[in-house]
């Protein structure tokens, strides 16, 4: 036997196959990170202005003419207006010009983001240090003490999407990629729900009672997790129906490689650059990030597209899987059987002349 022979024999054609594809994740994975990642700027926070009639529209020209256009500028009515549109996530931070003297306040809320926070603070404090004036912060939405840099919401939103993927990929190793049937796609979706349920129970159990790395509802970030869980778990159902094994690696590619990076964890989203910006609030662990940091520090705020964009991920997931499901049949199950609905009728034979 050649080398060549013995090659081809340790290593089949669809393994060479699967390990191209894995170098190709591989390179997406350090594409995708060090993309988002390597340089992050600030880009359009959004952002509100409360000051005397007569300056406000030459500060809100000012600041929404700094280099690099860092704010989306936009008046307020007063300070409580602002304070109310920062803690109902409309906007990430706010300027109330005292103009009796030369100190001015700025609001942040770093439960959204401890790293957005500072670019807020940093912004305001050198485009008022050029007009010789100082600001003091007030932070309306503090992140807890024991979550560091505010990236408790971001982990416990990964170990959730690691969890649902990893359950999918499992049912797929046991029993086939692909379910045989349409019972069998939805017992393994009604397993796929029970394990959901359990962990988004114990992933808010540590993060909250037993850590205290994150405040907020219990059972709010429960019901989250179930949600990101299932969500992630049908999609990965969803993609091994339409590629069998291959799917795990598809899931991989969508919710791993595009969607951690995206999810605003590390970075905000005024803070990444502009595809992972774009891409970031339609998966999963962006949808889930925001939300679950809405829950521990904006009393639910601006909750209910994140909600949206995880319940359609979970939706289609769960159709796509039942309807490939239905255009299989087990291989084991004769035509016309009782799964069917039919009984077998043997076909009648005909008659021998005699010898």
């Amino acid at each position: 036997m050649t080398f060549v022979d013995e090659v081809k024999t340790a290593v089949s054609v669809r393994a060479a196959l699967m390990v191209i594809g894995v170098l190709g994740l591989m390179v997406a994975f350090i594409a995708s990170y060090a993309g988002a990642f390597h340089n992050p700027e600030p880009k359009d926070i959004p952002f509100a202005v409360v000051a005397p009639q007569q300056i406000s529209g030459q500060l809100v020209e000012r600041l929404g003419a700094l280099p690099g256009d860092p704010l989306d500028v936009r008046t307020a009515k007063d300070e409580a207006d602002a304070t109310r549109q920062v803690r109902d996530r409309g906007i990430d931070g706010a300027l109330i010009v005292d103009p009796r003297g030369t100190s001015d306040t700025v609001l942040v809320a770093s439960g959204g983001g401890a790293s957005l926070a500072q670019a807020v603070e940093a912004i305001t404090t050198a485009a008022e240090k050029a007009q010789q004036r100082t600001v003091k912060v007030v932070d309306v939405a503090p992140a807890a003490r024991q979550d560091s840099r505010t990236l408790s919401a971001f982990y416990l939103v990964v170990g959730w999407c690691v969890g649902g993927y990893l359950c999918a990929a499992i049912l797929a190793i046991s029993a086939g990629a692909r379910p045989a049937n349409t019972h069998r796609a939805l017992i393994r979706l009604a397993v796929l729900a029970l394990y959901s349920i359990a962990a988004g129970l114990l992933g808010a159990l540590i993060i909250g009672p037993v850590l205290g790395a994150l405040p907020g509802s219990y059972l709010g970030l429960s019901g989250l997790g179930a949600l990101v869980v299932f969500a992630v778990g049908a999609t990965t159902l969803a993609f091994q129906g339409l590629a069998g094994v291959v799917g795990i690696g598809l899931a991989i590619l969508v919710i791993v490689v595009l969607g951690n990076p995206s999810a605003g964890g590390a970075y905000p989203y005024p803070l990444l650059p502009p595809f992972w910006r774009t891409i970031g609030p339609g998966l999963p662990p962006g949808a889930g990030t925001w939300a679950a940091r809405s829950i521990a520090y904006f009393r639910g705020e601006s909750i209910s597209g994140p909600l949206q964009v995880l319940s359609i991920w979970a939706l289609l997931g769960a159709v796509v899987t039942l309807v490939l499901a239905g255009f299989r049949r087990d291989p084991g199950t004769p035509v016309g059987s009782a799964t069917s609905g039919a009984s077998p009728v043997a076909p009648e034979m005909p008659n021998r002349p005699a010898a």
